[in-house]
């Protein structure tokens, strides 16, 4: 349970990952619901807030996508280290999902096909500064920090999203099985 319902709003922070941004368009798809949420929680970090630098003292951060880069990595200790509470929201950031099958080839494979076989600008030259170090294994976000709740879905349904979200304002369980499953 977040300290619900205080006299304060819910410092809320959204990212993704290693992902497609799906989650954060189901977010989105919450339409009017946002409103709702608004009473409660204010969104200090996230793709649609144009802040740089991620906040301290979050109350609850939710993560989409997998963990694939040492920049990845890197957020998510950081999320972590400065939030009460982490949601991972969507298959990818729960398993790795679609993101994890660069696991099957591995590294060197995945960077010989996209910057030796197929580049069609600077082919053969592989990426320095710009592009971050690949990991060698795609891991989702529990194998690298401790996770406090758990969304699924490819992409996650706004239904799901509003509902936890919701349950968490109230200090309430919401049982996500009945708005979403694995693999929706």
């Amino acid at each position: 349970m977040i300290d619900s319902l205080s006299k304060t709003k819910l410092k809320v922070a959204t990212i993704w990952l290693d992902g497609c941004s799906g989650c954060h368009m189901s977010f989105l798809d919450m339409d009017e619901r946002i409103i709702e949420l608004a009473r409660y929680i204010d969104i200090v970090y996230s793709p649609y807030v144009d802040t740089k630098e991620i906040p301290q003292n979050i109350d609850l951060f939710i993560v989409e996508g997998a963990i694939s880069t040492d920049h990845d990595l890197k957020i998510i200790k950081e999320i972590r280290k400065n939030s009460k509470k982490i949601l991972a929201l969507g298959d990818c950031a729960i398993t790795g999902n679609i993101s994890s099958l660069k696991n099957l080839a591995g590294t060197q494979a995945v960077l010989e096909k996209g910057y030796f076989d197929l580049a069609d600008l600077n082919k053969g030259q592989y990426p320095d500064k710009i592009v971050p170090k690949l990991l060698d294994k795609v891991i989702p976000l529990n194998e690298a920090v401790d996770i406090d709740y758990f969304v699924p879905g490819c992409p996650t349904p706004a239904d799901a999203i509003f509902e936890v979200i919701k349950g968490l304002i109230e200090g309430i369980k919401v049982d996500v099985s009945k708005y979403t499953r694995f693999g929706l």
